[in-house]
């Protein structure tokens, strides 16, 4: 590991230390600034949703038709990206992929059909996915040459600037049209993109993969062995239980509250928020949790807290009650995507981060379909039970894999 150890070496002491230790506080600042920036625009995507469905004249089917391409081109673009990150660097991609996702939030409000819609939905997709698994791989090399478990700060970061970007566009949904409130979404993101870009581009990733845990191929490359590709797949079904939480909430939740617990229309959307809230709150306090606990009881107890408050959650008899555990359910979820994704990186480096990133964009995509087809046969809140199903999953999977890798057996 020379290079890591250069980076350590310099950190530990005299004006080297003081040079790398600025680089690397420089790095994690831009970095936070781009997870921010990507909560904060897909939020306002999001929100101007409903206005941009009565624009186009799509149906409810239509609209979900459309929406699709966001997932299809996240997908597809995700794996790419891993590639893109080993031939050219996490960093320049991160840039990149900013500019991409700032320029296609301006095209939207621009269609006119369903049809054109979901086009351009795809080229959104593609950058946020491409967005999300370079900055990702950014961050697991930060942490890698930090020599601290940061990662949940990031996404942190990531759920404050979804909070902020949720809450400016309900503030101007009524004074602004959709296309001059995206637009100006897509200014701040090339503003943003050129302070933060350059320190990226100046400064090399402080850890290549080489230098992580997993050893290396031959010719340089990520480790391919077999245990090392299951061992990714596994914290990537991990990342999976989560966003399938995520998903089911965001879709769910409010609808539960008010459906099922007879909820004023104000307190049932406050749940999904209070969910984010205790989430934002869990992943500011991560990196505390992580250097008092590590990553395996992290990853346990994470899952174990989210079991029992979607239990709660979707079980209660009355609304507070659930509320409660709609809270609980945040806190508990809050670092176990930020640890899984952390872990498959120092595994196989962009590959790992891609793969990771894939499997838990899709149990954001599984689970709210899932929820409805499972409300149909028995009921809603029989149906959120399988969030505190996945929970207590991804804690069991946590606790086995350090099984696995303390044994030796991959």
């Amino acid at each position: 590991m020379p290079l890591l150890n250069k980076v350590r070496t310099a950190v530990s002491g005299g004006t080297r230390g003081d040079t790398a230790t600025l680089s690397l506080t420089r790095l994690r600042t831009a970095l936070t600034l781009f997870f921010a920036l990507d909560g904060f625009l897909f939020a306002g995507w999001v929100v101007r949703i409903p206005a941009i469905k009565q624009q186009t004249g799509a149906s409810a089917g239509d609209l979900g038709l459309a929406l699709l391409g966001v997932s299809a081109g996240a997908v597809v673009t995700m794996t790419l990206t891993g590639r893109l990150c080993r031939r050219y660097g996490s960093h320049p991609v991160t840039v990149v992929t900013a500019v991409l996702l700032s320029l296609s939030l301006a095209l939207p409000p621009l269609t006119r059909s369903p049809l054109a819609l979901g086009l351009v939905l795809l080229v959104f997709g593609a950058a946020y996915g491409g967005i999300n698994v370079a900055m990702n791989s950014a961050a697991v090399d930060l942490v890698a040459a930090l020599r601290r478990p940061v990662m949940p700060s990031f996404h942190a970061a990531f759920s404050l600037g979804g909070m902020l970007g949720a809450g400016l566009g309900g503030l101007v949904a009524g004074a602004l049209s959709p296309t001059a409130h995206l637009l100006g979404l897509t200014v701040a993101g090339l503003l943003l993109t050129a302070a933060a870009g350059p320190v990226l581009l100046q400064h090399p990733s402080p850890a290549p993969h080489e230098a992580l845990p997993a050893r290396p191929k031959a010719d340089g490359g990520p480790a391919r062995t077999p245990g090392a590709r299951r061992a990714v797949v596994v914290f990537g079904v991990i990342a999976l239980c989560t966003a399938y939480g995520e998903g089911a909430l965001a879709d769910w939740g409010a609808l539960h509250l008010a459906q099922d617990l007879a909820a004023h229309p104000g307190v049932a959307a406050a749940g999904y928020s209070l969910f984010a809230l205790t989430m934002t709150a869990g992943r500011l306090s991560g990196t505390a949790l992580l250097e008092r606990l590590g990553q395996t009881r992290t990853l346990v107890a994470g899952g174990l807290t989210a079991a029992a408050g979607m239990l709660l959650g979707a079980l209660a008899p009355t609304v507070w009650a659930a509320l409660l555990g709609f809270a609980v359910t945040g806190l508990g979820l809050a670092n176990i995507f930020p640890v899984a994704v952390a872990r498959a990186g120092a595994l196989a480096g962009p590959s790992g981060v891609a793969t990771a990133s894939t499997l838990g964009y899709g149990g954001m995509l599984l689970g709210p379909p899932s929820i409805g087809f499972l409300a149909d046969w028995f009921s809603l809140p029989v149906a959120l039970t399988t969030v505190a199903v996945l929970a207590a999953g991804a804690a069991a999977m946590g606790w086995a894999a350090r099984e696995r890798r303390v044994s030796g057996r991959g």
